[in-house]
């Protein structure tokens, strides 16, 4: 069946705050009441000190989660006005109005903000970090006398062998986010929509598969619940909401381009071995336009800077490249939605919105090139490996500390310590959603995952702070 964009702008939320404004009172729309919402929280704030790819970094040009996520927004929404305004301009949908270009473009604003609030300190690392400890040790863990990995259903053990920053995010906005009450930031069903990136489980994860919709998990089995309630009113169950798609394009924009810049700045690959590689790039693409060529940017922007007597030209010319990418790229995104319009709604369309684009081996070489040269870098290794170390620790404290915290079972002295050093608001929401478990294995796997709940919500500062107290290193 079709999706629809009235049921997919949908304005419900979960709960409610309390006292109701007229709308004489408040004149905001429901998704801009959602904006103000994110950047007052202190989730968000936190990822000013989170990692985007160079962990603990003190230069101010290096990109943090916050100052990426803001980048993500701002791509999100304008996609979202070109793709809606060629909709309009084109006769597309006969449903498509010019509130829902504005509403769309509100959504995407948002999501942009809060697509990576779930991630854990030290970047994607984190996330590997914390999958290879459960992988490793769950199995040797024990409670009452049992194997921990025979009392935990399938996809509880999943949620945390395959553990995943994107399902990290509904549950921290929808659940971990207490301020007034256990809805979190009771965001709209149609921006929580949009966040979820992968709209299945742990246990139907294809990482090879083609849809790229099903190589990751996009909710736990704890908010499983709480998805099928959301896709069911909205139509999306088991497919993309189609702002994902649009979404995702902004998230790829915003970091290929920006971790070459970056990767430059930090000495990693020199000005001739970036032109080097985009020519090589270049040459062995199938799918090419003079209209997007990084290589002829870059020499136009080097020569355009020494005629105009600039210091450092070859950096003016790094970074005026990836600017005058964007655009391009945003063009191809925008191609890449209209052009699949009606597989994307029907939710059949299984590739980003660069598949098939002259833009697809772009995105492929950025991204290659910062693989090799950055993430493959010395200074990165280094900072994985200090990163494993310090997650790893804290996994071997808290997790066994949790394993009888509110149970019968007295917990030991240096175990009841470790409980009182996870904030009291993670503890808090644990015991609202324990109480409503039937199984005292629901109520392992919720404490389990309070502590991916209190590691992810560490900055990459407070985590090393907290790892060198605990390990009284002074």
């Amino acid at each position: 069946m079709r999706m629809n964009w009235k049921t997919l702008l949908s304005a419900k939320r979960i709960g409610s705050y309390g006292r109701t404004v007229s709308a004489s009172e408040d004149l905001r729309s429901e998704f801009e009441k959602d904006y103000h919402r994110i950047i007052g929280s202190a989730s968000f704030r936190r990822l000013q000190d989170k990692t985007q790819v160079f962990a603990l970094d003190k230069s101010d040009f290096i990109r943090t989660r916050l100052t990426h996520s803001l980048e993500v927004s701002s791509f999100a929404r304008s996609l979202g006005q070109n793709i809606a305004q060629y909709i309009l301009d084109n006769h597309m949908d006969r449903d498509f109005t010019l509130e829902t270009k504005y509403e769309i473009c509100e959504i995407l604003q948002c999501a942009g903000l809060i697509h990576d609030i779930g991630n854990p300190p030290f970047g994607h690392f984190g996330e590997e970090a914390i999958r290879d400890w459960f992988c490793r040790k769950l199995p040797g863990l024990t409670f009452q006398g049992q194997p921990v990995t025979e009392l935990l259903e399938d996809q509880m053990l999943q949620d945390l062998y395959l553990f995943e920053g994107n399902a990290q995010a509904l549950r921290q906005v929808t659940k971990l986010h207490f301020l007034v009450n256990e809805n979190g930031m009771n965001l709209t069903y149609a921006l929580l929509n949009t966040i979820i990136k992968y709209p299945i489980p742990s246990v139907s994860v294809k990482p090879d598969g083609r849809n790229i919709a099903f190589r990751k998990a996009g909710y736990f089995a704890a908010e499983q619940e709480l998805y099928h309630r959301i896709a069911k009113d909205m139509g999306t169950t088991g497919r993309r909401h189609p702002l994902t798609f649009i979404l995702e394009a902004a998230d790829d924009i915003a970091y290929r381009t920006a971790d070459i810049e970056d990767a430059f700045k930090k000495g990693f690959i020199s000005y001739e071995k970036l032109r080097q590689e985009l020519i090589l790039a270049r040459d062995r693409a199938t799918e090419k336009s003079s209209q997007l060529d990084p290589a002829a940017i870059l020499d136009r922007q080097y020569q355009n800077a020494v005629k105009r007597g600039i210091n450092n030209p070859k950096q003016y010319a790094v970074q005026n490249m990836t600017v005058r990418l964007h655009s391009g790229l945003m063009f191809c995104a925008t191609y890449g939605f209209t052009s699949n319009y009606l597989r994307i709604m029907d939710g059949t369309y299984e590739h980003d919105l660069f598949h098939g684009t002259y833009a697809e081996w772009v995105m492929e070489a950025l991204g290659d090139i910062a693989y090799r040269y950055a993430f493959n870098s010395e200074q990165i290794l280094e900072m994985e490996v200090s990163a494993g170390t310090i997650l790893g620790n804290m996994l071997d404290r808290f997790v066994p500390a949790v394993l009888y915290y509110d149970t019968s079972v007295p917990l030991k002295m240096m175990d009841r310590k470790f409980m009182r050093l996870i904030s009291e608001n993670y503890r808090q929401v644990y015991h609202i959603y324990s109480k409503r478990c039937e199984r005292e294995e629901e109520k392992l796997y919720l404490r389990l995952l309070l502590v991916t709940d209190f590691i992810s919500g560490m900055t990459d500062s407070y985590a090393k702070d907290l790892y060198q107290r605990m390990n009284g290193i002074v």
